[in-house]
C-alpha cells in the first residue's frame, strides 16, 4: 500500500523543494529502494503559489521547448506559468528519464492554494 504524504510548500526555494519532493517519489526514502521499482510515496504539494524563487529567476527564467517543426521553438517565461507546472516541471527534470518517469509523476499532486481533495488518504505532513 502506498503511503500519502503531505508537503507545504510556502517559504520554500523551489529547487530544494523540487529535489526533496523526487527524492521521496523515487523511493529512495524506503529501507527496500529499487531503482527498477516504483515504490515512491504519493505526495501532495499544497501553497504551490507561495513557493520562493531566489536571486532574478522571477523575471529572468525562460522555459524552452521545441515543437519539432522548422522555426518552432517556443519560450515561456515562469511568470506566465501556473504555480503548479512550475513545480511539476522542475520535479520532472529531477526523476530518471526512462518510463517509470511518468508512473512517477502520476504520484505528485499540486495544488496552488492550502486545501486539497485528498482527505481520505489521510496524508501524513512532512517537512522538508
Amino acid at each position: 500500500m502506498r503511503e500519502w504524504l503531505l508537503v507545504d510548500a510556502a517559504g520554500q526555494r523551489l529547487g530544494r523543494l523540487a529535489s526533496r519532493i523526487a527524492h521521496y517519489l523515487r523511493g529512495k526514502h524506503r529501507p527496500d529502494f529499487a531503482p527498477q521499482w516504483n515504490l515512491g510515496a504519493a505526495l501532495i504539494v499544497i501553497n504551490a503559489d507561495k513557493v520562493v524563487l531566489t536571486g532574478k529567476k522571477a523575471t529572468q527564467k525562460v522555459y524552452i521547448r521545441h515543437t519539432g517543426y522548422p522555426g518552432g521553438q517556443r519560450h515561456i517565461r515562469i511568470t506566465q506559468m501556473r504555480p503548479e507546472e512550475i513545480i511539476r516541471h522542475a520535479v520532472k527534470g529531477m526523476l530518471p528519464k526512462n518510463k517509470l518517469q511518468a508512473r512517477m509523476l502520476r504520484n505528485l499532486h499540486v495544488y496552488a492554494g492550502p486545501s486539497h481533495p485528498h482527505q481520505a488518504q489521510n496524508p501524513k505532513p512532512i517537512t522538508l
